[in-house]
């Protein structure tokens, strides 16, 4: 049952990373979220190995508690496995996985901050005092 939970919890983080961005009452979660993920992929990878997932780690220990061995180091790699019934390049999925995460990144961060300039300039409407630092 853990093993499902992490599979679901996985899958939506996933999901959520890569289209989170697309609705406005979620873009400050989904860059927090993505600014986390891509933390622990560089700074915890500086000591457990470049690209570490918390979640995939506990959810590899569940698996091998479970008897499933030779699972690779990456989730998306996995499931891409499992799904297509081939093996796929791990470079191949690496690249694609750091790819679409960067442009979420940069996706979500533009949106952010076109949505505070809205709503900053908004707050500006209704009060006085804001266009004079526009001068």
């Amino acid at each position: 049952m853990l093993d499902q939970a992490l599979f679901l919890l996985h899958a939506a983080l996933v999901l959520f990373i890569l289209t989170g961005w697309m609705w406005p009452g979620t873009r400050r979660l989904h860059l927090l979220l993505v600014v986390l993920t891509l933390g622990a992929w560089v700074g915890l990878g500086a000591w457990y190995g470049w690209g570490y997932c918390p979640l995939t780690d506990w959810h590899w220990q569940v698996k091998a508690a479970l008897g499933e061995t030779a699972l690779p180091a990456s989730y998306i790699k996995y499931y891409v496995d499992a799904l297509t019934g081939k093996p796929w390049n791990p470079m191949l999925i690496d690249v694609w996985v750091v790819g679409l995460a960067l442009t979420a990144l940069v996706v979500s961060a533009v949106l952010n901050w076109r949505d505070w300039r809205q709503q900053r300039d908004r707050d500006c409407e209704t009060t006085t005092g804001c266009h004079d630092r526009d001068k």
